[in-house]
């Protein structure tokens, strides 16, 4: 499928194809690639237990240049960053390389293998203005991004829907880099636009898009980067969703989604002692959001607008309260501190809640237009220039084009 960037894609592309030429030389021809950062709109931590979400492609991303290097290795150069290789030769998870673009390449390459592709090696210079730990999900646009360009470069596979490279990034994530997370970010990423998923049948989740502007309804979708970045709080994401699946297990389920509420409060008693309260707290919050993402959904269908920005203080509350996935123990609390100033400025309009994974990452506010300079200034001030952003809907989703 052939592909149109935009002006911006296009540019950040031509200063990839620079460094590419910096770092390995010309090449006869190259492959561009594009993979957006996401933001996740509703559906706080309701994805790893088969729930409900929406979620944004973003007008940030991870743009590539490629080109076969005839090496046996894949060899990759970043901006900003120390270039690396991986041999594909060996492609088994290995701890050391946890949380480093190292693990993800080799992880998308091994699932690519498995498909029946056959690698060979190739050149990856990369430009992102995508931030990263800063909760737009940089480790997923970098997997989709891999994905695509192996897809494009190597032989003997058939083409990869966009669920499909998901789940396989997804499992990058998890076994690779070594952070266990749910499929929305992934599949925000290489779906693009504005999307409702479904991940009650994990093996084939539904989405669903909707063509929509924030700023048409009179706000702007702004993410603060609190200055945490969220990976120093990996151990207090992974209990997220063990505590909740703690929660389903008791009832002979894998998944919050498979378990009636009401059988949950008939057994509160006897659950606070076997597990702590908790994880009862996190299970309540699921319930709780999932029926959110489905009435702001309809909201957002309906241009009901107002309605969408009340149901998403509810939701940044719960998250707050009952999630607890915004304030950690001791007085560093980055987000709820953010959290609590952008609230000073907005004065009851708009709305705020934690974003994605929670603890460090971002904080989302919806902003009136008229407030927006305002809001960006004073959190800069707080936060350090450039900490709070306007970002747009990108209908551009994960993909590869040759030049």
């Amino acid at each position: 499928m052939a592909h149109t960037f935009d002006e911006k894609t296009t540019a950040q592309l031509n200063r990839a194809k620079e460094h590419f030429e910096q770092m390995f030389g010309k090449a006869d021809r190259y492959l561009a690639v594009h993979a957006p950062g996401r933001s996740e709109i509703a559906g706080n931590h309701t994805d790893h237990e088969g729930g409900h979400v929406i979620a944004g492609a973003l007008d940030v991303a991870i743009d590539a240049i490629c080109a076969p290097n005839n090496l046996g290795v894949i060899r990759v150069a970043s901006v900003g960053y120390d270039p690396f290789e991986v041999d594909f030769t060996n492609l088994e998870p290995s701890e050391d390389e946890f949380l480093t673009t190292k693990a993800i390449v080799r992880g998308m390459a091994a699932n690519l293998v498995k498909l029946g592709f056959e690698p060979t090696g190739f050149d990856m210079a990369v430009v992102s203005d995508v931030p990263g730990g800063g909760g737009l999900s940089s480790s997923a646009a970098f997997e989709a991004a891999a994905g695509r360009a192996m897809e494009a470069l190597w032989e003997g596979g058939s083409e990869i829907s966009a669920v499909k490279l998901a789940q396989m990034s997804q499992n990058t994530e998890n076994v690779y880099f070594g952070k266990p997370c749910g499929l929305m970010d992934q599949l925000a990423v290489c779906l693009g636009g504005l999307a409702f998923m479904n991940f009650e049948d994990s093996a084939e989740p539904k989405a669903e898009k909707l063509d929509l502007n924030f700023e048409d309804y009179g706000y702007a979708l702004c993410l603060v980067d609190v200055g945490c970045d969220h990976v120093a709080f990996t151990d207090e994401y992974a209990a997220v969703p063990v505590e909740m699946q703690k929660v389903a297990a008791a009832f002979g389920k894998t998944r919050l989604s498979e378990v009636p509420v009401e059988d949950f409060q008939a057994r509160v008693t006897e659950l606070r002692e076997e597990l702590g309260d908790r994880a009862l707290l996190r299970a309540i919050h699921y319930w709780y959001e999932n029926d959110l993402v489905d009435k702001r959904w309809t909201d957002l269908q309906n241009s009901d607008i107002e309605s969408f920005i009340a149901l998403t203080n509810a939701s940044g509350a719960s998250s707050g309260m009952y999630l607890q996935n915004v304030s950690t123990s001791g007085s560093y609390q980055p987000a709820m501190l953010a959290l609590g100033l952008a609230e000073s400025i907005l004065k009851g309009s708009g709305a705020v809640r934690i974003h994605g994974g929670g603890f460090g990452g971002s904080i989302q506010c919806f902003v009136p237009l008229a407030l927006v300079e305002t809001f960006i200034s004073q959190m800069n001030q707080w936060f350090g220039e450039g900490a709070c952003r306007h970002y747009a809907i990108s209908d551009q989703g994960a993909c590869a084009q040759w030049l």
